[in-house]
């Protein structure tokens, strides 16, 4: 006999017992006895019985599973919130399946498709950069499912989110580079359609006008990754307009414009203080290392979870959207000091 076609009845027949006694004896129900339940156990695993999680989850009409959309596995700051998310979902009993979007959005609306055919019991999402258009996600709303955004939200779809205070931890990026002396600070931003990006210009634009220095449009360009980050600072250089800081919108971005800065034998921190946005860990082995926010990604990934779980086991629960807002914190390093 196939241990893939063992099933509960195989093993009352080959015990003589009951299979509502087998069941309940793996599911150390309190009436079976404990002679009963070692005889089951260990035929079990002799076996190699494994529950069927189909039949399982059609007689509970739920799957165990939530489904998780996130831009970039490789990115640092996502894998800390599906660290996060694991951890919380495997202690409940729950697996996840992880859909990347690749930062595109026929990708994302395939992620959302998919986890909605699989009948997973709820959806975290962190929207792609492309996204502009949701009705993939109103889709999952209407089918019932619970629906939880980290880090990037939709305003137009009405659901659970964790966040960070976006605007208040760029606003302390900015301050930290004022505070050391920086006058003409420029920021690199990400897409514009995405809130944390108006966010953080906001918070940005916040230090520097409560600082009473110049505003300069043409210090603040949207650039979110290595590449865009090594052509703006570059292109500065050309028209004599480099600033003397850099609050860039991640990581990678601060790392290009340090690179590029770099390569023109620019000093930094001398000439241009540099902080990031993130924490990830290439901020502590570039050189100089790299100032940034930390961004908690495994309390939010965590945090997410246990909200969209509640909404799973609670779903007659009257709906009125739970917003958490986590606090980032500034971690100095050598590029802005």
């Amino acid at each position: 006999m196939k241990s893939s076609s063992i099933t509960i009845k195989d093993i009352a027949r080959i015990l003589g017992i009951s299979p509502s006694t087998v069941s309940r004896a793996l599911k150390d129900h309190p009436d079976i006895s404990a002679e009963t339940k070692k005889a089951v156990n260990e035929l079990a695993v002799q076996l190699k019985y494994q529950p069927n999680a189909i039949a399982l989850s059609l007689k509970q009409n739920r799957s165990n599973t939530i489904g998780v959309i996130i831009p970039e596995i490789v990115h640092h700051f996502f894998s800390s919130v599906i660290s996060g998310i694991e951890d919380v979902a495997y202690d409940a009993g729950f697996t996840v399946m992880i859909c990347q979007s690749n930062e595109k959005h026929d990708r994302e609306v395939a992620n959302a498709n998919m986890l909605l055919s699989h009948r997973v019991d709820g959806v975290l999402v962190s929207v792609a950069k492309e996204s502009t258009n949701f009705d993939h996600l109103k889709l999952l709303k209407e089918k019932g499912l619970p629906l939880v955004f980290f880090d990037r939200v939709v305003p137009v779809v009405e659901a659970d989110c964790v966040v960070i205070d976006d605007e208040e931890a760029a606003y302390k990026a900015t301050r930290h580079l004022i505070e050391n002396g920086r006058k003409r600070i420029a920021h690199f931003s990400g897409p514009r359609h995405l809130q944390i990006s108006t966010n953080r210009k906001n918070g940005y634009l916040r230090a520097i006008r409560e600082a009473g220095l110049k505003e300069d449009a043409d210090l603040i360009m949207e650039a979110d990754n290595f590449e865009k980050a090594n052509n703006a600072v570059r292109m500065l250089a050309d028209h004599n307009k480099l600033p003397d800081g850099i609050f860039a919108t991640n990581d990678l971005t601060a790392i290009g414009a340090m690179q590029a800065a770099q390569k023109l034998g620019i000093k930094i921190p001398e000439q241009i203080a540099i902080i990031g946005f993130s924490d990830g860990r290439l901020s502590g082995i570039t050189n100089p290392t790299l100032s940034s926010v930390d961004q908690h990604g495994y309390e939010m990934g965590s945090t997410a979870t246990r909200i969209l779980l509640n909404r799973i086991m609670n779903p007659e629960e009257d709906f009125k959207p739970i917003k958490r807002v986590l606090q980032g914190d500034l971690v100095i390093r050598e590029s802005s000091i």
